[in-house]
């Protein structure tokens, strides 16, 4: 497991990659040929980004 992100700028910068990737992801996938497992999978990112974003919001900011 990796060190946990208490520092907020870090918090943001997190979640903009994992936000970017989830975009990657969306604009990958063809809405004429998008499967169930795919709106699945994009379903379970927006999941992991809303837990996410309720730890940062729950855990205190590192002492500088």
């Amino acid at each position: 497991m990796g060190k946990s992100i208490t520092d907020k700028e870090q918090q943001v910068v997190y979640m903009k990659q994992r936000l970017n990737m989830f975009l990657e992801v969306l604009d990958s996938i063809e809405p004429e040929t998008a499967e169930l497992e795919d709106i699945d999978r994009l379903i379970a990112m927006v999941d992991e980004l809303d837990g996410k974003m309720q730890q940062f919001k729950n855990r205190p900011e590192q002492e500088k």
